[in-house]
């Protein structure tokens, strides 16, 4: 894990992040989580994970920033998109709106870098996250730490937060699509989207 001295975290829910914040609280790091996930759908969804992030940020004494919900303005972006695969071009528009705004936080408060967890499930591809992420720093003219929050025992620890706090277990990656995709393979196991192989 980095030694940021001042790290903004975007974060999609607390199942991905509990390994990072468990790690960051245990070395006492200057973290502060972000949550900006205007494609989650519907409301009640995203109540249900904005709730359990920010549980989670109490359990560990992270401080935890939330910014309007703006699915208008989310579904303003992708439309045209509605028939894009998982890790399709409507993913990336996804990604890039939230780190810009991430980005934009950052720089009006004053963080050294950001980061995010968005590319922590094994449903998403971190490279694409990734090249979303230094595009919109790049126009924020802000730094991106692209730890791969997956290895050096992150994993792991991610594993066992979620169980030790009991998460909410998510049954689709957030958006109305994929909800819709979740529902169309009759998905029926219980385990969180985030830990399925």
């Amino acid at each position: 894990m980095p030694n940021a001295k001042k790290l903004l975290l975007l974060s999609c829910c607390a199942p991905c992040s509990g390994g990072v914040l468990s790690r960051a609280a245990a070395l006492g790091l200057d973290v502060t989580l972000l949550f900006y996930n205007p494609n989650i759908y519907p409301l009640s969804e995203y109540e249900k994970r904005r709730d359990e992030q920010k549980r989670a940020c109490a359990h560990f004494g992270i401080h935890f920033v939330e910014l309007p919900y703006e699915p208008q303005e989310w579904e303003r972006l992708v439309t045209g998109l509605e028939n894009e695969p998982e890790r399709g071009k409507r993913c990336s528009v996804c990604f890039f709106m939230r780190l810009k705004k991430a980005a934009q936080y950052a720089k009006e408060h004053g963080f050294e870098e950001i980061s995010s967890v968005l590319g922590v499930s094994r449903y998403k591809d971190m490279e694409q996250v990734n090249a979303a992420a230094r595009a919109a720093c790049a126009q924020e003219g802000v730094v991106y730490n692209e730890t791969n929050w997956r290895r050096n025992g992150l994993e792991e620890a991610r594993r066992a937060v979620w169980k030790e706090l009991n998460f909410y277990s998510q049954q689709y990656c957030g958006c109305r699509f994929s909800l819709q995709a979740a529902q169309n393979r009759g998905k029926k196991e219980k385990e969180d989207v985030c830990f399925k192989k």
